[in-house]
């Protein structure tokens, strides 16, 4: 019993992580049709940057918000003269966000140098409570609890207020919005930035729950991330999280008990997918 509460908690936080990073990566490509293979990038800096503020501050909490604002710069930077300038043209935006993923992470090697680099949890955040034979870690918890609270708090902005009509009606026609006198573009780059922030967060929490970071690592996690949305649905956000969890749990378990599909047993539930329905769990067709 124990183990599969400790594979499901681990499946649960690899699967929050990857939430962060892919839905700011649907909700980019399901209002701004943009294919961003740079989004990996804004992840690992968000990790470097954070964990270089926490570990010169001690404050676990200034280096998330230092990563946060990280990626809002750097998601500001990167929609105003890297996406913009090939907005509809999806061979460019493959390419150059190619060329801008390689160029981030060589960046991280020229201003932290190129050997990974380890963090640790906070004091508070470290340890595990033990419930008879049960360990549960609380760095694990505290994942879990974060990806929830973003989730939340994303979906209430996209269903309860303005700005969030706004973005959904953006999604299903961007054209009809602009003619209600709306600035598209100036929504597109606040959920360019939104989506840039949230990678960089899911970065900065996953510095402490691998043990060590590298530069490499966005372009791993990217394709972690692309296979959510597959599954999950383009422009779906609650598609995102489910198929994230979904993908953290198949992970987990695998690693576990079938130790040699754990790596491929992501793409065959994409192929899967993609075969019976290729829209995505909660993508709509057309």
């Amino acid at each position: 019993m124990e183990v599969l509460i400790n594979l499901t908690l681990n499946g649960l936080a690899t699967g929050m992580l990857i939430f962060l990073l892919a839905a700011g990566l649907t909700l980019i490509f399901g209002l701004m049709d943009v294919l961003n293979f740079a989004h990996g990038g804004l992840f690992a800096w968000g990790a470097y940057s954070g964990t270089w503020i926490y570990t010169s501050t001690g404050s676990f909490f200034a280096g998330i918000a230092g990563a946060i604002l990280t990626g809002l710069i750097l998601g500001l930077a990167t929609e105003k003269w890297i996406i913009k300038p090939v907005y509809g043209n999806h061979i460019q935006q493959i390419l150059i966000t190619l060329g801008l993923m390689l160029v981030l992470s060589e960046m991280l090697k020229v201003v932290w140098g190129p050997n990974q680099i380890s963090a640790s949890p906070p004091s508070y955040l470290a340890g595990s409570w033990e419930l008879g034979n049960i360990i549960i870690i609380k760095y694990r918890v505290f994942i879990i609890a974060v990806g929830l609270m973003v989730f939340a708090l994303v979906q209430y902005v996209l269903k309860s207020t303005k700005i969030g009509l706004v973005v959904r009606a953006g999604v299903m026609d961007k054209e009809m919005v602009q003619s209600l006198g709306i600035n598209i573009q100036k929504i597109f780059m606040m959920v360019f930035m939104v989506g840039a922030a949230m990678a960089a967060l899911g970065g900065v929490l996953l510095a402490p729950y691998s043990g060590v970071i590298y530069a490499e690592m966005g372009l791993e996690f990217a394709i972690l991330a692309f296979i959510v949305v597959v599954i999950g649905g383009m422009g779906s956000f609650p598609g995102s999280i489910l198929a994230a969890v979904l993908v953290g749990l198949s992970g987990s378990f695998m690693a576990y008990y079938v130790p040699s599909l754990s790596l491929a047993v992501n793409m065959l539930l994409m192929s899967a997918v993609l075969i019976f329905r290729p829209q995505g769990l909660f993508g709509l067709k057309g």
